[in-house]
């Protein structure tokens, strides 16, 4: 799995101020001051759809800004559309978004930064990034907590599993998932569903 390398760009705001002076004319009146209410959009959600059921994600790109970012990108570039959850552990996790459905590895353009003393835990329902045991290695697999996780949090001695949202919508679904009887599969050697489980995409809710 590989680094997150993430380029920010500044947009330039151009302000173009028109002047028009007639010494004839009288100077017009100031205009009313009209206030207008800005309306400011959630923080990002997303929904999962899968061969079990739908449920929905909303993202903490104020904790974890790299992590949302990168995983959006992956979701805007088609990354989830007919992959697995390849891996289920009841009372644990559930995760997925890394492997096909013929349970073939699909390539990740990127590796993000761990974000993980971002002060979110791995509660139930939180979803978070997963990795191997190098601190960065994280790419497009995910999680979902099926229970709190406390042992994946960061420690003074150690790197944790970030966090970066949580489900907001199909907390059921997830369960259904996670109860489902495993085993192994190809070059996993346990906690594969023996049913097949798929994502069959993962799409953008629209913010109003």
């Amino acid at each position: 799995m590989k680094h997150l390398s993430l380029c920010l760009s500044l947009t330039a705001l151009f302000l173009v101020r028109g002047v028009v002076a007639a010494e004839s004319a009288p100077a017009p009146a100031p205009a009313a001051h009209t206030t207008h209410a800005v309306a400011h959009a959630g923080p990002p959600q997303v929904v999962v759809v899968t061969s079990a059921g739908s449920f929905t994600l909303e993202l903490n790109e104020e904790r974890a800004p790299l992590t949302v970012a990168s995983f959006l990108k992956y979701v805007d570039d088609g990354q989830y559309t007919n992959t697995v959850f390849h891996r289920v552990i009841s009372s644990f996790i559930i995760q997925g978004g890394g492997f096909d459905t013929n349970y073939k590895s699909k390539p990740a353009a990127r590796k993000t930064s761990n974000e993980s003393g971002n002060g979110l835990t791995n509660v139930r329902g939180t979803v978070g990034l997963a990795r191997t045991s190098e601190p960065h290695s994280g790419d497009c697999q995910f999680y979902i907590n099926l229970a709190d996780n406390n042992a994946l949090d960061p420690s003074p001695a150690r790197w944790g599993y970030a966090v970066f949202g949580k489900v907001v919508q199909g907390m059921d679904v997830i369960d259904r998932i996670g109860a489902v009887s495993t085993g192994p599969h190809g070059e996993f050697k346990e906690d594969v569903p023996l049913e097949m489980i798929t994502i069959q995409r993962i799409e953008r809710v629209r913010q109003p």
